[in-house]
């Protein structure tokens, strides 16, 4: 009889690391479940950042909380070969909208992807990097975590976003995110109207100014915004006004060309009014993504090898042009941003609907599939020997 053929060490390792994958699967669904149940917005994720870490300390990562003075930030490292393989782990929710983007999978399967490399990191020579990155929605926490040395000497960052069908390629958009604060002059709005500086008006003048130079942007650009507080009773005068707003583009480059046109709108509120004006960034701007084209296809093989199906670009495969600030990362080591499908549709990513479909059988099984896709990737990194 022939005799069967003897399977690779890189094939042997991939078993391996899919059976501890398996092995924690409970307990990876149940870290979903419990960030899910939950939700904590940008910056106050201390049950996230207490919690995500637990399943690795246990089975021997070296945890280390607070990471770089970030209070919601950690860092488990295991292993010490010379291929660094870093996961990050986005673990904050959307205000109002709780877990709509599905970052409590993102935790669960970077958490599962570091499992299973570090049952091989021996064999491959890998150090096991999880990042706990706090901040996503809006904080640009993983830029803090840069600017303060992380990421420093890693070989590949990876991590798999939730959305609502499998697309690999991360193409997202620059933004930048700034606070915009007007303050004006309170007043009887019937009995001395005159008297009043209308600070929620010069919010309306800024809206129609941006609305008009649209116009006048490149096709791809975005600019959206709220206003947060504008008056507190119809008979008085708004004495001050606040708001939120996003300026993307293609690339951080032509973002430089575009922000200042928005901010002449905020400007042009200001002026018409009377109001003072106030503008403060929320975080540096969020950089495009940069691919490691190499370790996509890899990535991309290892999914469809799980039974995933990737979609055309389209209405519900979109998601790939949110920005991220883990394109800052990208920019800095070769990195990957793939998106796997929950199932979701009709609903999309940042509604209420898609936050229900981050829990339950299909997104726990595209968990673990992003988790195993992940571990087997970075097993073909550490095969290459850590090859930049």
């Amino acid at each position: 009889m022939p005799q069967e053929p003897v399977p690779s060490a890189l094939t042997r390792a991939k078993a391996a690391a899919r059976a501890a994958v398996d092995a924690a699967a409970d307990e990876l669904v149940e870290l979903s479940r419990s960030l899910h149940a939950r939700p904590e917005t940008a910056w106050q994720e201390h049950h996230a950042a207490a919690t995500v870490p637990e399943p690795l300390e246990r089975r021997g990562f070296t945890v280390t909380p607070n990471y770089l003075g970030l209070a919601t930030a950690f860092l488990a490292t295991y292993g010490s070969g010379p291929t660094r393989i870093a996961l990050c782990a986005e673990y904050d929710a959307l205000p109002g909208l709780g877990h709509a983007c599905g970052h409590n999978l993102i935790a669960a399967s970077s958490v599962g992807a570091a499992l299973g490399l570090a049952e091989v990191a021996d064999d491959l020579g890998l150090t096991v990097e999880v990042y706990g990155t706090p901040a996503e929605e809006g904080g640009g926490g993983k830029i803090e975590l840069l600017d303060r040395g992380a990421f420093g000497g890693v070989d590949l960052a990876m991590m798999v976003h939730p959305a609502p069908v499998d697309v690999a390629e991360a193409r997202p958009f620059a933004v930048s995110h700034s606070r915009i604060t007007y303050r004006g002059r309170s007043a009887h709005a019937a009995a001395y109207p005159e008297e009043g500086v209308n600070a929620a008006d010069a919010f309306t003048v800024a809206q129609v100014a941006i609305g008009l130079l649209r116009q006048h942007l490149p096709p791809s650009s975005r600019v959206h915004g709220i206003v947060t507080s504008a008056g507190s009773a119809p008979n008085a005068i708004p004495d001050s006004s606040s708001g939120r707003w996003y300026v993307r583009a293609e690339t951080l480059a032509e973002l430089a060309e575009i922000e200042p046109k928005v901010m002449r709108c905020f400007e042009a509120g200001a002026l018409a009014t009377g109001c003072t004006l106030e503008i403060e960034a929320e975080s540096k701007p969020y950089a495009e993504f940069r691919t490691d084209t190499r370790t996509l296809e890899r990535y991309r093989a290892n999914a469809l090898e799980l039974g995933r199906e990737f979609a055309p670009a389209g209405l519900a495969g979109r998601m790939n042009r949110a920005s991220t600030d883990m394109g800052n990362v990208s920019q800095v080591v070769p990195a990957i941003h793939p998106y796997i499908g929950v199932g979701s549709l009709p609903a999309t990513n940042h509604q209420r609907e898609f936050a229900d479909h981050c829990v339950g059988p299909t997104a726990e099984r595209a968990l673990l599939d992003g988790a195993i896709a992940l571990a087997w990737t970075g097993c073909d990194r550490g095969a290459d020997g850590g090859l930049r």
